[in-house]
């Protein structure tokens, strides 16, 4: 007997529908099946879930491998074009420290040329002496540093000290291991200084608060926020053109000054000698003028 396709169609179709009739309900029946036997017995179970998951392990792994590539394919092509970006930016900037490094040494020649024809003296250059800060007080009573530098390893009162970023204060008291720095900061600070683009001269002073003030300003003189301010020299204190910080703001009260330096940041300093004779010794020369006095009678 030769079967059609028709005929196993015909046969199929009611095997196939209740195939499905009692499938649904197998599934139910073997659900509950387990849940009893995992209630009967938990370690056959634990058993049959480390199994399945030890099976599924590999299969899992295999297809989470082209979602990660996918993922590090998308990292290195952002990567790719972030060093593209970059190196544009460094392109440019280098273009620029180039134009600025044939300034320089135009200037540094003319410079040269203009000290030779006035026979100018050249300024001495300056001794370090780099220190740690091992205490300080910064607050409304005073603002000051002590390091672990004295007398013996050359640091002498008055002279400036400075940071990787400029201007931190002077050196007020010495003894042999070590010294107590006055900050630009602190209410008995004060410093000449002068703004760099337009040459005009103050006296910066400290409140101690966090940004010292310009005072003794020329009258009408024209001040702008950002402008940079360094040392002026006057006095003979300190060696002009130590750089200072920029005007952070200006008012009809005060110009405050933002400092280079963050004096909670600095742990070393440098104490510089210039070979600057101008700042005088008040005890020394309250005792000189006393020996000459009791000379004298």
């Amino acid at each position: 007997m030769e079967f059609r396709p028709s005929t196993l169609l015909r046969v199929a179709a009611p095997l196939r529908s209740l195939a499905q009739r009692f499938m649904y309900v197998s599934l139910i029946v073997l659900s509950f099946g387990l849940m009893l036997v995992g209630k009967i017995d938990v370690v056959l179970i634990d058993h049959l879930r480390a199994e399945v998951t030890n099976v599924a392990a590999p299969v899992l792994a295999a297809l989470s491998r082209p979602a990660s590539s996918i993922s590090n394919g998308f990292d290195k092509l952002r990567a790719l074009m972030y060093l593209r970006e970059e190196n544009a930016r460094l392109l440019e900037e280098n273009t620029k420290l180039r134009q600025w490094v044939y300034v320089a040494r135009r200037l540094h020649t003319e410079n040269t040329t203009l000290q030779s024809l006035l026979h100018s003296v050249a300024d001495p250059k300056p001794k370090f002496v780099t220190a740690r800060i091992i205490a300080g007080t910064m607050g409304s009573i005073s603002n000051t540093f002590v390091i672990n530098a004295g007398s013996e390893d050359g640091v002498g009162k008055g002279q400036p000290v400075l940071s990787d970023k400029g201007f931190v204060g002077r050196i007020v008291a010495v003894s042999k291991n070590s010294a107590r720095i006055l900050l630009a900061t602190d209410i008995n600070s004060r410093i000449p200084v002068i703004l760099e683009s337009t040459r005009t001269r103050a006296l910066m002073v400290g409140g101690n608060m966090e940004r010292p003030r310009l005072i003794h300003l020329p009258p009408g003189a024209q001040i702008t926020s950002s402008e940079r301010i360094v040392t002026s020299g006057h006095g003979g204190v300190f060696p002009p053109g130590l750089p200072v910080g920029l005007v952070a703001s200006v008012n009809d009260v005060s110009v405050e000054v933002q400092l280079f330096t963050d004096y909670h940041l600095i742990e070393f300093v440098r104490i510089a000698d210039f070979g600057v004779n101008g700042f005088v010794d008040l005890l020394s020369l309250k005792n000189k003028v006393g020996g000459s006095a009791s000379k004298e009678k």
